[in-house]
């Protein structure tokens, strides 16, 4: 079986429409895929497959209100079973370890050829054990300069959150990173390769076998909502970026150009592969799960077990310190040095950052607000 975790880094980039639409191209071609939605708390995957709400999934296995195998659903696809998400859960972040263990277990059992997970956006921790339950993920990216950034951004989390599980505790690696957590800023603006070149001095062993882990580690790009040919020149730079910058080869594996035919075929309750089989979105769709089908399937080294991965262990960059302002323009400094980014885009990413910031602060205001005002309630009471 090929597991086939999608992630965006940022929502808005068409990542469950791939994800629905690629499990439908899948089926057709005779191959028993199993669909789930992993967007907990905004679980819509439902609506892009055409599927009336569900009474059970991911939110009620969890909760032991279910069990798995009863929470697979067929869907009106050839080939396609579904499991769907709970957009009553808020989120990843409130799976408990052990629950989160039970549930990679249960997806390495499913008897499909391909499993695709269609996983939240950001680089909460779960979120990244799930896109390394494969090697082989795809990041779904966009020609702007946000989507870009934390397509990046999801990319070196996930590097690190790699490096921070090969690295036993009590290594000389290990301590390595827990001294360099104690500047984050300087941890940001260090380089994987300049990285391991110092762990190979004071940690031979365990920076060869991250060495290795990351030779097998092959996850693969779409560039989404291309509106013109040379947006698709972008994917090359966001590639060398990530070779220059976290050793990382990334497999580009196609572009999809925007297309409002996708809100219509939505409005209609079907995937767009079988509202129009002939649009330019269905084909590149297609040609996309070509790909697919004539690549290996290929897997970590059997002592990588993310089950073990302790969610106390080291993040790199935080949910805070993703909408952190500093922490951010780190990564913009990677970007503009490969060329990824130009002058321009890093004035519009300034201004957005400050906005998100701005947005960020007012919520919490609110938040607050609201806080007061319930201990006010129940002290009355």
């Amino acid at each position: 079986m090929q597991i086939i975790p999608v992630a965006s880094g940022k929502g808005g980039v068409g990542k469950s429409l791939l994800s629905a639409n690629l499990a439908i191209a899948l089926g057709q071609a005779g191959k028993k895929v199993l669909l789930a939605d992993l967007d907990l708390g905004s679980s819509n995957l439902h609506l892009v497959i055409g599927q009336n709400s569900p009474k059970t999934g991911i939110g009620t296995f969890l909760s032991g209100q279910s069990d798995f195998e009863s929470s697979i659903e067929p869907t009106d696809y050839e080939n396609v079973s579904f499991i769907a998400g709970d957009s009553e859960i808020p989120g990843l972040t409130s799976i408990k370890n052990t629950k989160k263990n039970e549930l990679i277990k249960k997806f390495m059992a499913v008897d499909a050829d391909y499993l695709i997970l269609d996983l939240g956006a950001g680089t909460h921790l779960t979120i990244l054990d799930m896109f390394l339950l494969s090697p082989q993920g795809i990041v779904v990216t966009a020609p702007t300069v946000t989507a870009t950034l934390n397509g990046y951004l999801f990319l070196k989390n996930v590097v690190f959150r790699m490096m921070y599980n090969t690295f036993k505790k009590g290594s000389a690696a290990y301590d390595y990173i827990e001294q360099l957590k104690k500047d984050p800023q300087a941890l940001q603006r260090l380089y994987i390769p300049k990285m391991l070149d110092t762990l190979d001095k004071i940690d031979p062993t365990s920076t060869r076998l991250f060495r290795s882990r990351m030779a097998e580690f092959r996850p693969r790009m779409i560039m989404n909502l291309i509106d013109d040919p040379k947006d698709a020149d972008r994917a090359q730079k966001i590639r060398h970026s990530c070779q220059e910058f976290l050793g990382l080869n990334l497999e580009h594996l196609g572009v999809i150009y925007r297309d409002t035919l996708q809100d219509k075929a939505l409005a209609s309750r079907l995937p767009v592969i079988v509202y129009k089989p002939q649009s330019i979105i269905a084909q590149a769709i297609y040609r996309i799960s070509e790909k697919i089908i004539h690549s290996e399937t290929l897997k970590f080294d059997d002592a990588y077990d993310i089950t073990e991965a302790s969610d106390t262990s080291f993040q790199i960059a935080s949910e805070e310190a993703n909408d952190d302002y500093n922490q951010r323009m780190s990564y913009v400094e990677d970007l503009i040095g490969s060329g990824a980014l130009s002058m321009s885009e890093l004035a519009e990413t300034i201004k957005q950052q400050q906005y998100d910031i701005t947005a960020l602060k007012n919520e919490n205001n609110l938040l607050k607000k609201k806080l007061v005002e319930a201990a006010r309630q129940g002290y009355k009471i």
